[in-house]
């Protein structure tokens, strides 16, 4: 028969929202959309220049399956991941890939260790937080996979007493998605030299990195090699870093050897790499337009500013000040519209029938982005805050 073969109730929390949102746009009602994670508009131009070349060349190489390397663009991974870190990593100790976006290399992980035909604990800093780790975990009949607990107690960065025992592998996103929260050296290396103790694998979907706002924001790379008995693989990704360029699906890995080699192996037998023009276009960015792209980290820090300062004018709780990218986490309200908040997702849903106000709901706790120009929406959100008189019990 022509019909789903799906469990009913599986859209993650993204999907629901996008689902609801594209519904009332419909209507043709006015949203003030604070949701989208997803910065609009095209990449920087000396990304498009470049890229731009790169489309007319003629070399066969640059219009090829890149598969596990980077032919077209000899060394990108390598000087990708150079422009990140804050130390030189040695190649005999480490590894790289060149990636088509981090979000298909999740799925790859739990495969890369194993999980085709054993089982496999995985732990994902998913509550709050980005889902895609977690629903990759559950689509892998021989995972078993839980949320690490993030709090405001803790800031969003779990001890390592959180460790379950049976534990192989950590899917780590940090900066956090949706706290704005960053790793830190001291928090890494007992991350790590635990990890390594305890042969567990680590990995940090290092998306938001290029828009760290504290000095304090440090990658795995940066410590990982310290720890000779650790296996693990870090991701970064163009997408946030050129201005706009969701669109631009490159990025590189780098890790041990160990675990690069098996993720090179699985990763082989799903893609056939990125398209080369957009990895020279992002490399042109990061090694050429450092103005450019400072820039772009600016205009998010300045309207995470706003949107802070008039939130917390209208009531609402900051869960902490954000550290990096370009969310901002708050704590649910109990009371709205003069009703009592059984949730933070039945706020959001009160916010966007009442006001037009779309937001991300967690347990707990709401995201909002600015993605949009927050400028623009100051006054409509600031009468739509005050509408709600939210209030905490």
């Amino acid at each position: 028969m022509r019909q789903s073969r799906l469990p009913t109730g599986g859209l993650n929390v993204l999907q629901a929202i996008r689902q609801k949102r594209a519904a009332i746009e419909l209507t043709g009602r006015k949203l003030l959309d604070l949701s989208i994670g997803e910065p609009k508009g095209p990449a920087l131009f000396s990304a498009r220049h470049a890229a731009s070349s790169a489309v007319m060349s003629g070399d066969e190489v640059m219009h090829a399956y890149q598969y596990n390397g980077s032919p077209a663009v000899p060394k990108f991974s390598e000087q990708f991941i150079a422009a990140h870190v804050k130390r030189p990593l040695s190649e005999k100790d480490v590894d790289y890939l060149p990636i088509s976006g981090i979000k298909p290399i999740l799925g790859l992980l739990p495969l890369s260790c194993g999980c085709a035909t054993e089982k496999l604990t995985v732990a994902t800093t998913t509550n709050p937080g980005y889902p895609i780790p977690a629903d990759w975990c559950a689509m892998h009949p021989l995972v078993n996979h839980y949320a690490l607990p993030l709090t405001i107690q803790n800031k969003f960065r779990f001890a390592k007493e959180n460790i379950e025992p049976s534990t192989d592998l950590i899917l780590l996103n940090y900066p956090h998605n949706p706290s704005g929260q960053v790793a830190t050296e001291p928090w890494l290396r007992e991350l790590c030299e635990y990890s390594g103790a305890h042969d567990i694998r680590l990995f940090n979907d290092a998306a938001y990195f290029a828009l760290s706002h504290t000095k304090e924001s440090t990658t795995l790379a940066d410590v990982a090699n310290d720890y000779p008995s650790l296996s693990w693989s870090e991701a970064f990704t163009a997408a946030k870093l050129i201005g706009n360029g969701t669109g631009w699906h490159v990025g590189a890995m780098v890790g041990s050897p160990d675990f690069i080699a098996d993720i090179k192996e699985i990763k082989g037998k799903t893609d056939t790499g990125f398209v080369p023009p957009m990895a020279v276009g992002a490399l042109e960015a990061l090694q050429r337009d450092a103005l450019g792209i400072s820039q772009v980290k600016e205009i998010y820090h300045e309207r995470l500013n706003l949107l802070v300062n008039l939130l917390s004018r209208c009531g609402m709780r900051s869960a902490l000040k954000p550290a990096a990218g370009f969310f901002s986490l708050w704590e649910a309200p109990t009371e709205a519209f003069g009703e009592r908040i059984e949730s933070a997702e039945d706020f959001n849903f009160k916010m966007i029938d009442e006001v037009g106000v779309v937001g991300v709901h967690f347990p707990g706790f709401l995201r909002y982005a600015v993605c949009a120009d927050i400028t623009a929406m100051m006054s409509d959100l600031e009468t739509a805050f005050l509408r709600a008189d939210v209030k905490y019990r």
